[in-house]
Order: C-alpha cells, then sequence, then structure tokens
C-alpha cells in the first residue's frame, strides 16, 4: 500500500493566549512506496512520532491531505483506516495470555468480517509463528522477556493484517543485544509480510540497518529522503551528514581557493568548478588515508585498537569536533613518537557545504 503525505502540517497551541502555536509538522510533502520498510529519523522533537500519528489517525493534520493508495484517509478514524501501531512501551494487557492479547484486536470485528472463536485462534496462531511465539502462548506479558513482548506487540498489530503497520520507536526499551536481534526480526516479519511499514526512531544505525527508505526530518521539516547508503554518501546537508555515521562525521571550517579546498593553510582537495568562498567541510572517518607525506596535517594524540582496523585520534585547530577520528586499517602501523600525523583524503568521503545556507556544494571527483 503506497502511503502519501500532501503539504501535511500539524500545529499545537501554545501554552496561553500569548505563545504562538508549535508547528510540529511543517508542509510535509512524502510518497512511502508500496511494500516498503522506511525508517523516520532525527533528533527528539523533529516531528517523527507526530507524522506517525498523523498516519495512524490519532491526530488531524491542521492542514495537507494523507493518501493510503488511492484512498483519502485524512478524515477516517484510526479503526477505520487498517493500520497496525506498535508501541514504544508495547501497552499489552497484563491480566491476559499471550494468546489473548493477539486475539483481542479481532474481537472487535463486526458484520462481515466477525470472525468465530476458531477462526481467531487461527489467526492467532499463524501470525504468532510468524513472530517465533510458539509455545509461549498461555503465558502472561509478566512473565516474559524485553523482546518477547515486543513480538507479541508486533503480532498483535499484524493479526489483522493491516494496509500499513506503524512502529513507534519499538526497540528504545531494549537492551543492546535485544535491540540487535529484535530489528532483525522485524526486518524478517515485513519482507515475509510484505506490509508497507513505518518505522519512527532516533538510533541512525537502526535506521540504516534496516530500512529500504530513510527519511531524515530536523524541526518538522524533511531534510533527505533516499536509500540509506545513499543518504550516507550524498548528504544533502551539514545536518544530514553529521546526524548519520558511528563514529561521527569530522567538520572543518575551510575554504575553496582557485578550484582548490584548503584547510588551515594546507591544500588538500581539487574541488573543480567551486567558487571561491568560506565552506563548512566534513571528512568521514573512513575517508583518511595514512601518508607521511600526506595533505592534511593534525596533532596526534592516540590510537585506539579495534581489531580489523584502528582509530587514530587526533586534533586540528579548524576542527569543530572535540577529536578528529581516522578510521584506518590495522596493516597500517602509526608511529606514536610523532606529535604530528598526516593524511590524504579519499574524494568520495569529503562533502562541502556552504557557510550561510548549509547546503551541500557539489564537485565533481576524481
Amino acid at each position: 500500500m503506497k502511503v502519501t503525505l500532501e503539504h501535511t502540517t500539524k500545529k499545537f497551541p501554545g501554552f496561553n493566549r500569548k505563545q504562538t502555536d508549535v508547528v510540529a509538522v511543517n508542509d510535509v510533502n512524502l510518497e512511502i512506496p508500496d511494500g516498503l520498510l522506511v525508517g523516520l529519523l532525527g533528533p527528539s522533537g523533529c516531528g517523527k512520532s507526530t507524522t506517525l500519528n498523523l498516519l495512524s489517525g490519532l491526530l488531524k493534520p491542521s492542514s495537507g491531505k494523507i493518501f493510503f493508495g488511492e484512498d483519502d484517509v485524512t478524515n477516517l478514524p484510526p479503526e477505520n483506516r487498517g493500520v497496525g501501531l506498535v508501541f514504544q512501551n508495547y501497552a499489552l494487557y497484563p491480566h491476559l495470555t499471550v494468546l489473548q492479547n493477539i486475539i483481542f484486536p479481532l474481537q472487535n470485528l463486526k458484520g462481515k468480517d466477525k470472525l468465530t472463536k476458531t477462526q481467531m485462534k487461527d489467526k492467532a496462531m499463524e501470525v504468532a509463528k510468524l513472530v517465533q511465539l510458539q509455545g509461549l502462548m498461555d503465558r502472561k506479558p509478566s512473565e516474559l522477556s524485553g523482546g518477547q513482548q515486543q513480538r507479541v506487540a508486533i503480532a498483535r498489530a499484524l493479526v489483522k493484517m493491516p494496509r500499513i503497520l506503524l512502529l513507534d520507536e519499538p526497540l528504545s526499551n531494549l537492551d543492546a543485544r535485544l535491540r540487535l536481534q529484535t530489528r532483525e526480526e522485524i526486518r524478517r516479519i515485513q519482507r515475509q509480510t510484505g506490509i508497507t511499514t513505518v518505522f519512527v526512531t532516533h538510533d541512525q544505525e537502526e535506521a540504516m540497518s534496516i530500512s529500504d527508505l530513510i527519511v531524515v526530518m530536523k524541526d518538522g521539516v524533511i531534510n533527505q529522503v533516499g536509500k540509506p547508503q545513499d543518504v550516507y554518501d550524498d548528504p544533502a546537508d551539514l545536518f544530514v551528514a553529521k546526524f548519520l555515521g558511528t563514529p561521527p562525521v569530522n567538520v572543518f571550517r575551510g575554504r575553496v581557493e582557485k578550484g582548490q579546498l584548503y584547510i588551515g593553510d594546507e591544500n588538500v582537495l581539487r574541488t573543480p568548478g567551486v567558487t571561491d568562498q568560506e565552506v563548512f567541510v566534513t571528512i568521514r572517518p573512513e575517508g583518511f588515508e595514512l601518508n607521511e607525506n600526506g595533505a592534511l596535517s593534525c596533532d596526534l594524540h592516540r590510537v585506539e585498537v579495534m581489531g580489523r582496523d584502528v582509530s587514530v585520534v587526533c586534533s586540528h585547530a579548524d576542527c569543530e569536533n572535540t577529536a578528529i577520528r581516522a578510521i584506518i586499517s590495522a596493516d597500517n602501523p602509526v608511529n606514536m613518537a610523532d606529535s604530528k600525523v598526516r593524511f590524504d583524503l579519499k574524494a568520495n568521503k569529503v562533502h562541502i557545504f556552504d557557510i550561510e545556507t548549509q547546503q551541500r556544494i557539489a564537485f565533481e571527483t576524481l
């Protein structure tokens, strides 16, 4: 099921008459293709959960329209939209068993959709098998692990085979190991069912690892939409470049003069076609190549061993980061007796941005 938001805005009134309305979602245009898992990604307060609640029908937009396929669902109540919603806190009924929790949405069906008890149990067992809950159907939520409770919540959302599955920070309450396992389960379940799924998270690693598309938001506005690797490799603006990546991107002040990029007094890269100007320069941690005669020199602090790779921790007067982290192969020894370390830069891992607009300035990499 394709999902479309057209000029969708959501405003909340200020706390008193003197305060202006809070614009949580600002004139958003977004098309979510049928059958994909899409991650809504951004920091707290960016509008991603509000967008999810607009899709679910829990909130009505202040303006704009929402379509499921060709159907205008803007004013349709949640129960008539055919959505499955999984909350951050699971919202399971503690006095009901796993089976009873999963069956619960089916008990509210009426008319031609009404099911017999046998049909409801069969559907619940079918979806329980999908999320690997067999053998746990008679347990209460308190007898389950966090990951198992999350799977019950997903099964309950899936049992009616919704047109759209909406997940609101579903992994936030899990420990690191369970987060990894459960996000893999979500990806598997989504692929098996083919249901269009929208997944809200502030964790960029989560979003990039399981999403077909990511939507990066800030202050109620969409900054960029694309495949995870494409957004990582070609950020539209400085915010996107800084938000994606672990370790984070290294941000420098630089300038372009006669088609050459300078950081400090050092000519570090060719930037053909770019006019002379002050710029922000971002270099991904994997964008450094150790070279004793390299273009960029930094003050060496330490080397952190990571196994296959090492992280060279250094600094530069024109870098905004507290410390620069350069990820290089462990096969390249760093002389810790030196106070300086020099690098060449991989052109495809370097981006430059306008100082005022913070939009990316494209240049041809050779």
